[in-house]
């Protein structure tokens, strides 16, 4: 897999520690629409399913091989409204940008956790768009050798936002000693469920509708205990199974991982627009959907 620098990402000394820093928080441009009115989803309601089906793209500003949404953002918004329709399948096809904010490095930084941060004048742009457009807005979290939870916490000003969830990519999170890219990351159940028990605070304490909170997973070994995530009220817990290869590979990574989901979690499916097609045709929307269990969220690189 490839490592690439992020375009417009801090690394400064003021990110430096084991522990979030705290900053005045930057205000938002007078440009950008209002939130949902009256705290609801983007297209309406506080309940993410059954009522609607998600769909994304993911990807970080002027990177491509991290997804389609490096640039052009209104026209992949439009490219992906039409997607979303395809999978819709009975329910309300509800859009999401899955934006990488924190990307793990090769390098250590100055702070050696190797790991790059986007600045949040770029995070104010994919809201932006994302709200233009009623599209919910993912911030996805690659965190090299930095905590992840502090890492969480550092994009709470924009997790407080009716519309804003959490993806959290842990092939990306290496301990001590270790380098991302070179070793595959690893997280646990405990781990998951600190998180999402913390997103569900911000859910009560903000008077929020259902936030998703995304796990992506390649293998079976990335995930331990994967039982100790539980329920919280207020999350919605989706993961995404990110298996590469051909649709037969996929389909195995699929009933490999699917089994182990906790109580409550949602199925997630990924799909990579170069190294799938790699090993054969894309995954079609109908032959997507025809997985056992359906997949709720279904997100593409």
């Amino acid at each position: 897999m490839l490592l690439v620098a992020a375009a417009g990402c801090s690394d400064s000394k003021g990110d430096a520690g084991a522990g979030p820093v705290l900053k005045p928080v930057p205000k938002v441009s007078s440009s950008m629409p209002a939130p949902p009115a009256d705290g609801e989803l983007p297209r309406g309601g506080r309940v993410i399913f059954p009522k609607y089906q998600l769909v994304g793209y993911v990807g970080l500003p002027g990177s491509p091989a991290l997804g389609p949404l490096d640039k052009d953002l209104d026209a992949k918004a439009d490219k992906l409204e039409k997607l979303a329709k395809s999978y819709s399948v009975g329910r309300t096809p509800l859009p999401v940008l899955e934006l990488i904010v924190v990307v793990a490095s090769g390098g250590p930084g100055k702070d050696r956790k190797y790991r790059n941060r986007l600045a949040d004048e770029k995070i104010e742009r994919y809201l932006k768009v994302a709200r233009e457009h009623k599209m919910l807005l993912l911030l996805d979290i690659q965190p090299g050798r930095a905590k992840i939870l502090d890492e969480v916490k550092r994009q709470e000003r924009w997790l407080k936002e009716p519309d804003v969830g959490l993806a959290f990519d842990p092939e990306w999170a290496v301990g001590p000693g270790q380098v991302p890219g070179r070793v595959f990351g690893h997280t646990s159940g405990a781990e998951l469920d600190g998180i999402a028990k913390y997103l569900s605070g911000l859910v009560a304490q903000n008077d929020l509708p259902e936030k998703v909170f995304v796990f992506h997973q390649l293998s079976a070994r990335i995930v331990s205990n994967e039982k100790a995530l539980k329920q919280h009220p207020g999350v919605v817990t989706i993961k995404s199974v990110d298996g590469i290869g051909s649709r037969s590979a996929k389909e195995s990574t699929w009933r490999k991982l699917t089994p182990r989901m906790a109580a409550g979690v949602h199925a997630g499916f990924k799909l990579f627009y170069q190294e799938d097609t790699r090993h054969g045709p894309l995954m079609t929307p109908a032959q997507v959907m025809a997985l056992k269990p359906r997949p709720e969220f279904v997100v593409y690189e």
